[in-house]
Parts: structure tokens; C-alpha cells; sequence
């Protein structure tokens, strides 16, 4: 088989390679010894979806500036902590390991934002806007999902990764399939991701959406970091306003664009996954729980408990 003509090899890749001293094979890039570890892999899956799964660790920052940043209109869905930790060297990571979904239009650049260059462990997933806009050209589209496929304006949300969707990105990751249908199954796989993280975004019901800076987003990943750092403190909206440098009214409106939720109920869900994380990998007791999650009363402990995690800490100590 002429591979060569299947294998399109993405400029980022291409230049990345070219500064690691190596070549990629068949769209996949292995990093060379010297410079780290694991590889990366680039796929046109067709005129209108990219595909790059990047899963490697370097040993110092390479700055790679990718040539069509700025050329096309797309709208990007770039998936994080994903990767089962085996696979990626158990470097030292940040605090966040949530799998998440950053999903933005092409006016937003992330890795100015998120800096992604020596520990990278993320899918990427670019798809044509226009394309996408035909594909799901409906009334009554939510603003949330209208604003985002008319990408007429930097947006960026984040979606929290569900079992459901974690399946299918294990199955692109780890299924084996011959090579006469792996871009297939890719760009099948690619869209089925979209079509799940499209119909999430669908259900999110604020009503207008402003327009984003990257100050603006950095800022609220630094409230998120304190949120998630801090998780046995419930959070203080003025407090958090005035190290954000933000009126308390923007920072609660630009957080729920954002992320879908409101502050205090982003910090309660993961509050109780932590809980139920003590639980089940600390062996701890209820009580010891509800005290080291900072509740006073241990029966509004297991009600907050119940609403997130849906049974009592109780039921749930017996559950494994």
C-alpha cells in the first residue's frame, strides 16, 4: 500500500520533527531518546477534521509555532488528562487531573492559555466551522451552541469528561484496527465525540455570551486552580473577585460561560469527588470525611453527598 499517498503529515508535526532531528512514519511521530519519551500522531481525516493524539513527555520546552494558526476557521475540541496513567510517565503533574473538554473557536489560542509544551498528554480534534454549522443547521439552537458554530467571536467552554465519552476516546486510543480502515474508524470516532460534546453543550442555558480575551480566561483558570487547590474551603465570591481583579458579577458570569456552572456548585461537585475519593482509595470513615471536607455537621455532609454523588456515604462505603 502507497502510504504516503493516506498519510498526510500535519505541518506542526512536521516542523516538530524537524527540530527533534527525526522524521514521523505514517503520521506518527516517536520521540527520540535524547529529547523524552512516548510519541505523537497527526491524521487529515478528511478536507474537514484534524486529528493529532499527542502522549509524550520532553525533556526541556520546544516551542513549535504551528504555520496555519490564523489560516482557517475551525472550532476546536482539544481533550485533556485522558490518557490512563500508565501509558504517560508518572511525571509531575498538575494539581487539576480532571478529564476534561476544552472546546473554543479558532479566535482563542490555548496554549497560550494552558501551556501544553514539555508534559503533553491531549487529543485534538479540529473541525471546519462552516462544515459544522451546515451539519447542524437547526431553529431553536441553544445560544451557547449557535454562538459557538457561527465561531464568530473568541469563546471557549469546558466540559467535564463523562464515562460515556471517556469510552469512546479508550476505544481511538486502544482498538486495534487494520490498516484499510483506520482513518474510518478515527473519523467516525472523531464525530461521535463531537456529536456527545455538541448535545452537552446544547443543554447549557445561559442566554447571552461575551466575548473572551485570553487575560480574561487566564484569570478564571486561576480562580478555578484556587477552587480545586482549596477544596475543603468553601469559597468566598468577594475574596475571589478581588484575586481575580474582577467585580464579583464578572467573574460569576464569565466562570459559568465557562464552565457550564456557578461557583459555589462547580466547587461542591468536586468537593464531593473528593470525598468519595477519601472514601474509597483512603479507606477513611464518614466522619473522618465529612471533617477533613471541612463540615461541621455530618448529617448535611451526606445529604451534599447524596446530591452529587447520588446514594450516602454510608451506601457508598459499601458499594466496593
Amino acid at each position: 500500500m502507497d502510504t504516503d499517498r493516506i498519510y498526510t503529515v500535519l505541518p506542526i508535526l512536521a516542523r516538530l520533527a524537524r527540530l527533534l532531528g527525526t522524521e514521523t512514519n505514517n503520521g506518527r511521530l516517536e520521540i527520540p531518546a535524547k529529547f523524552g519519551k512516548e510519541y505523537a500522531e497527526g491524521f487529515i481525516l478528511n478536507e474537514h477534521i484534524r486529528l493529532v493524539v499527542s502522549n509524550y513527555i520532553l525533556e526541556r520546552d520546544i516551542a513549535v509555532e504551528n504555520p496555519e494558526v490564523g489560516t482557517k476557521k475551525i472550532i476546536f475540541f482539544k481533550f485533556r488528562n485522558i490518557f490512563p496513567q500508565t501509558e504517560v510517565l508518572q511525571a509531575e503533574k498538575p494539581a487539576d487531573k480532571i478529564p476534561s473538554v476544552l472546546i473554543g473557536t479558532s479566535r482563542i489560542h490555548t496554549d497560550e492559555i494552558l501551556s501544553i509544551h514539555s508534559d503533553t498528554a491531549t487529543i485534538n480534534i479540529e473541525i471546519d466551522a462552516g462544515y459544522l454549522n451546515r451539519l447542524f443547521d437547526f431553529p431553536g439552537k441553544s445560544p451557547v451552541l449557535q454562538s459557538l458554530l457561527q465561531n464568530a467571536q473568541p469563546l471557549l467552554f469546558e466540559q467535564v469528561i463523562y464515562p460515556s465519552v471517556q469510552k469512546i476516546i479508550d476505544e481511538m486510543l486502544t482498538e486495534k484496527v487494520d490498516e484499510p480502515f483506520r482513518f474510518f474508524f478515527l473519523r467516525v470516532k472523531s464525530e461521535e465525540l463531537i456529536g456527545r460534546l455538541l448535545m452537552e453543550l446544547e443543554k447549557r442555558d445561559e442566554q447571552r455570551l461575551y466575548p473572551l480575551n485570553n487575560h480574561d480566561i487566564q484569570t478564571i483558570y486561576k480562580v478555578k486552580e484556587q477552587l480545586l487547590t482549596h477544596i475543603k474551603t468553601p469559597p468566598a465570591i468577594r475574596e475571589l473577585a478581588a484575586y481575580a481583579h474582577m467585580s464579583p458579577s464578572k467573574l460569576k458570569r464569565l466562570f459559568r460561560q465557562v464552565f457550564g456552572d456557578s461557583i459555589f456548585s462547580y466547587y461542591q461537585h468536586f468537593r464531593m469527588q473528593e470525598a468519595a475519593r477519601l472514601l474509597k482509595e483512603e479507606k477513611l470513615s464518614v466522619s473522618e470525611v465529612g471533617y477533613q471536607m471541612g463540615f461541621t455537621n455530618l448529617s448535611h455532609f451526606s445529604r451534599v453527598f447524596h446530591e452529587h454523588i447520588g446514594m450516602k456515604p454510608k451506601q457508598y462505603t459499601k458499594s466496593f
